[in-house]
């Protein structure tokens, strides 16, 4: 008798249920902002990663239309063949100057820019050491990749050394693969003694700038410009959609480094170019942080003035080590993280429970903003207080 081959899926489904691990959208109903329509009532935003509020930006939605307008709602192909635009060299000649390095790409997500850098730069005769608390799709580049992986202890320089020591001679090519900042519990990496293990074992290093580009830096450039490491030879990742406002990713490095990626990244070249709207929205984007330092100096003020209230009020909510803009505070269980998320969703604060397997421990994830109001901060401190 012949067996349903799709039996397995509502299987599966049952056994992601039992384990308080379903998910689901939710859909919000106006412009991203502080504050957000949410099933019908207003709630304080604290899950974007629109870290400076320019997701709602009237100028990057003005650019966006008007490039809408020019060039069309697509670039209908592959920037090899008929999707090219000037536009998108414009905008790669803005994230090469951010970033101060010789030139940059631009891919139509930071997934496809980590799976297309990390295939074209490593292969199977090569080795990749990867944080183990990196983003899915910097570990799913170096499966691409068929190089060896081996991962090492979240944010463990001395075992990353030891296992530099014991396995850097046996490979060709060595690439180390980290987060600048850990989306997922607000940490940022120690790039500096990473580098240092770089140049003494022959590595090249890749940082993944998603969650620090337009937030960390003197001028906004990422976690690379923080620890001013600008000069050094790094391969530079990160995205156009989360403090950027708008959608896409980018690599930065070397001519030569971009070059390759062109003729060699699978995601890059087998992929529809860049939308001219996002394309002129990360550009006005860009000219924005790098104008407007207040945006940045209010978003700091907002994290610093959040901790202090927690610190106050609140000393045995016990945060996750943050540099960055994003504080987690862990729970038990998915289910105690359901129930806190359901709570403050109640008292009008979004900031939805995180739980495996995206992170090992369940906790709840709070993404501050540099458009929050003192008020938005101390209406999320009270809620917090009611839960605890």
């Amino acid at each position: 008798m012949p067996t349903d081959p799709y039996a397995w899926i509502e299987e599966s489904l049952a056994t992601i249920h039992r384990a308080d691990w379903y998910r689901s959208v939710q859909a919000i109903n106006e412009r991203p902002g502080s504050t957000v329509m949410l099933e019908g009532r207003e709630v304080i935003n604290f899950a974007s990663n629109d870290y400076l509020g320019l997701a709602g930006d009237d100028r990057l939605i003005q650019a966006a239309i008007a490039a809408t307008k020019e060039f069309g709602t697509g670039a209908t192909g592959s920037r090899l063949l008929s999707g090219h635009r000037e536009l998108h060299r414009q905008l790669e000649s803005a994230i090469a100057s951010l970033k101060q390095t010789e030139d940059a790409l631009v891919f139509s997500s930071g997934y496809l820019a980590n799976l297309g850098a990390i295939a074209s730069l490593v292969g199977k005769r090569d080795l990749i050491l990867s944080d183990q608390y990196n983003h899915s799709s910097l570990k799913n580049g170096a499966i691409l990749s068929s190089a060896t992986i081996l991962d090492y202890p979240h944010s463990d320089i001395e075992n990353l050394k030891n296992q530099l020591h014991q396995h850097r001679q046996q490979y060709r090519r060595c690439l180390i693969i980290t987060d600048s900042v850990f989306s997922m519990d607000g940490d940022v990496c120690q790039l500096p003694k990473l580098l240092d293990l770089a140049e003494e074992f022959s590595c090249m290093v890749l940082v993944d700038e998603a969650h620090a580009t337009g937030v960390l830096g003197a001028n906004g450039a990422g976690c690379v410009e923080h620890f001013r490491c600008t000069k050094k030879p790094i391969i530079q990742i990160g995205t156009l959609s989360k403090a950027l406002g708008s959608l896409g990713g980018y690599v930065a490095g070397t001519k030569a480094l971009i070059d390759l990626l062109r003729n060699r990244a699978p995601s890059w070249i087998y992929t529809t170019g860049l939308s001219p709207a996002d394309t002129a929205a990360a550009l006005t984007a860009i000219a924005i942080i790098q104008q407007e330092p207040s945006l940045r100096a209010n978003l700091w003020k907002n994290v610093a003035y959040l901790k202090q209230l927690i610190s106050q009020q609140l000393p045995q909510l016990k945060l996750l080590p943050s540099e960055s803009a994003i504080l987690c505070f862990q729970l038990n269980n998915p289910t105690e993280a359901l129930k806190v998320g359901q709570k403050l969703k109640d008292a009008g604060i979004f900031a939805p429970a995180i739980r495996p397997p995206t992170v090992p421990t369940s906790r709840i994830r709070i993404s501050m903003m540099a458009t929050h109001e003192i008020g938005h901060i101390e209406r999320l401190v009270e809620a917090l207080s009611y839960i605890n």
